[in-house]
């Protein structure tokens, strides 16, 4: 518990400083984020700097790190484990490839940074290697989970297991990656999910005889590092936002939950503790498929549906608002139905 609250408050407090600093060096050199030609209320958005995710992974990244080393400088035993610095690894090198395709966009000034090819090709890599490390170097189920390890409790194989394990990181990172449209909406949604982890990890490690997750704390740190990283940015990302977290920050995030619900086993649970993500992809699936399919026809006035609701005249905030209770409902339900699980077990334990 001593470290879950020091990886918190660190991260917080990095981020929060780290992000102050970001936005005054990226003002200095004028790096600012183009802004799609069709969104035409978002135009005087145009410049506010972006790649803020940097400050939300650093952040995270250093807090991870130093609440071990505390602990063990006060002769504490340190809780580094494979599981978690696999885990930070992955979300380090999500965050790179955001950071290229963010770099690409200000320094071309256009709206578009990496291909669609080379972006899937660096998130591949880094979904791969998640995958494969997690297999060859930790204890990690090979099952399709949904609460926990043996449910539903079909053994997919170490190949089966890596390629779903890719699949999920892939859409995870995409998911996020289009609810980032409005000042603060995706690191807010995220905030809630974090906190999920965050509780399932540490109620894994209090009963491994349920999980047997032997790492669960480990990714628990991870999990309110990231959490703390995106509190301490979202004081300055909420609308009007002073810096956007781009790419930087939204697959570094979506990589995060995919790997905390892989490794956590409760891989299908995040449908529903990410169930704005899903919704915001599941949208613009929903516009490309109408709209190819049905002779140009739209479900929606634009896809992410956040930008729907935008258009037929709510306000940004109120938007962003509507779907952060959103998210917080998702999330609720998603914890309800973990716990529902661990009362069916019948080995109450409060």
């Amino acid at each position: 518990m001593i470290r879950l609250l020091l990886a918190a408050a660190l991260a917080m407090t990095m981020s929060l400083l780290g992000t102050r600093w970001l936005i005054a060096a990226l003002h200095r050199r004028s790096v600012g984020q183009p802004i799609h030609e069709d969104l035409e209320a978002h135009q005087a958005k145009a410049g506010t700097p972006t790649m803020g995710g940097i400050a939300i992974v650093a952040s995270a990244a250093m807090a991870y790190v130093i609440s071990d080393l505390v602990l063990k400088l006060t002769e504490r035993p340190g809780v580094f484990t494979y599981s978690g610095l696999i885990t930070m690894g992955a979300i380090v090198a999500a965050g790179v490839v955001g950071f290229l395709d963010d770099w690409i966009k200000v320094t071309r000034e256009r709206n578009l940074g990496l291909n669609k090819r080379m972006k899937i090709v660096g998130l591949l890599s880094v979904a791969i290697g998640w995958a494969v490390a997690m297999i060859v170097l930790t204890e990690q189920h090979t099952t399709l989970s949904f609460t926990r390890y043996d449910l539903p409790g079909w053994d997919l194989g170490r190949i089966g297991w890596c390629v779903f394990a890719v699949l999920l990181i892939l859409a995870a990172t995409n998911g996020v990656n289009l609810t980032d449209g409005m000042d603060g909406l995706a690191g807010g949604s995220a905030i809630f999910a974090f906190g999920a982890f965050t509780i399932i990890g540490f109620w894994s490690l209090r009963h491994p005889e349920i999980y047997a997750t032997p790492h669960a704390l480990d990714l628990a740190v991870v999990s309110v590092a990231m959490l703390g990283g995106c509190v301490g940015f979202l004081w300055w990302n909420a609308a009007p936002a002073k810096i956007f977290m781009g790419d930087t920050g939204s697959l570094a995030i979506g990589a995060a939950l995919a790997c905390l619900a892989l490794a956590l086993n409760t891989q299908l649970l995040l449908v529903i503790i990410g169930g704005l993500f899903v919704v915001e992809t599941v949208s613009v699936i929903v516009q490309v498929v109408a709209f190819r399919g049905f002779g140009g026809r739209r479900v929606f006035r634009m896809a992410p549906i956040h930008h729907h609701f935008e258009l037929k005249g709510w306000p940004e905030t109120t938007v962003i608002i509507r779907f952060w209770i959103l998210a917080g409902l998702a999330v609720a339900l998603g914890l309800g139905i973990y716990y529902y699980d661990y009362l069916a077990t019948g080995t109450l334990d409060l």
